[in-house]
């Protein structure tokens, strides 16, 4: 069970070692840009996946280790294969990680806000991004892809009502894929949004690994400074997500479960991966028997060759 990875390199939180709440592709939406391809269990409906103590048991074992070997931590943070929220026992999960003495962080899709228990187990969060892509529900439907059950005005209520009370930093995130959310209109509502939000930081993102759907593209120059520009008029601080996080991974030594849990949620370019198996002193023999078995997967995008977690049904 990979359900600790990491550190990994994170554009927004520095050295982040990840906490996979969610089994793979468990989700309430199936983006069309995303990294791990299509859900292949939509669900709105939260329920228990793992025991939260033994996922807090293995967090506090990597981050003794981390500190044992003088590596620096910025965040841990629930990052899974799914929807974080959609775990029933994320509250109890939170505040078994606060007790590490090491700020965390979650990353969600925002879909279950208009549930009140779950704001509230959010609130012992140190930092959250609330993903919005669009405010036009039609648009959010073609990008995101919900489940057919989520109300659309009923989670950006939650998200507003959340943003009220959160004492932590709250961030939003927007991913842009060329015509579907990165025109004129589209742009603006979400930056009027944001306006209500009035989060510490808005990251915009563009596809930068290789997507579910391989008609997704990343839009131009013109169509991301616009939106760097009506996002800025309404926020303080925006940051633009567009380059390669970098290859700053942390290798436990074990080479199998490293490439497993890191590409379950982290797709790898082919150095990474090679300079893992010589950290490791393992051969390439390992890559070609987890592409062999389909537990690796290969995909070439934007001129780099990646390497993704294969999830069988």
């Amino acid at each position: 069970m990979n359900t600790v990875f990491g550190p990994v390199p994170s554009r927004r939180l520095g050295r982040s070692l990840g906490i996979n709440n969610i089994p793979p592709k468990v989700c309430s939406y199936s983006c069309v840009y995303c990294q791990l391809g299509r859900a292949i269990e939509m669900s709105m409906v939260r329920r228990k996946f793992y025991d939260p103590r033994e996922l807090i048991e293995e967090t506090a074992r990597r981050v003794r280790e981390l500190r044992d070997k003088g590596e620096g931590l910025d965040y841990v943070t629930i990052v899974p294969n799914g929807e974080p929220t959609l775990d029933q026992d994320l509250g109890s999960l939170i505040a078994g990680l606060k007790e590490l003495e090491v700020p965390v962080a979650l990353i969600t899709n925002s879909s279950l806000m208009c549930d009140p228990i779950l704001r509230e187990e959010l609130h012992q969060l140190d930092w959250i991004s609330l993903k919005i892509d669009s405010v036009d529900e039609a648009t959010w439907r073609k990008i995101d892809r919900p489940h057919k059950n989520i109300d659309f005005k009923k989670m950006l209520n939650g998200m507003r009502t959340f943003a009220e009370t959160f004492p932590g930093t709250l961030t939003t995130e927007t991913m842009l894929v060329k015509g579907l959310n990165d025109g004129a209109a589209g742009v603006e509502g979400v930056a009027d949004f944001l306006d209500l939000l009035e989060p510490a930081k808005s990251y915009i993102s563009i596809p930068t690994r290789p997507p579910a759907e391989p008609w997704v593209e990343a839009p131009d120059e013109v169509s991301l400074a616009f939106a760097y520009r009506e996002f800025s008029s309404r926020v303080a601080h925006v940051e633009n997500l567009i380059g390669y996080e970098g290859n700053a991974f942390s290798f436990t030594g074990r080479p199998r479960e490293d490439l497993l849990s890191i590409t379950s949620v982290h797709p790898m370019r082919r150095e990474v991966v090679e300079e893992l198996l010589q950290k490791s002193k393992a051969s390439l023999a390992l890559l070609e028997e987890l592409l062999q078995s389909g537990e690796l997967v290969e995909v070439d995008f934007d001129e780099h060759r990646y390497y993704v977690r294969g999830f069988r049904r």
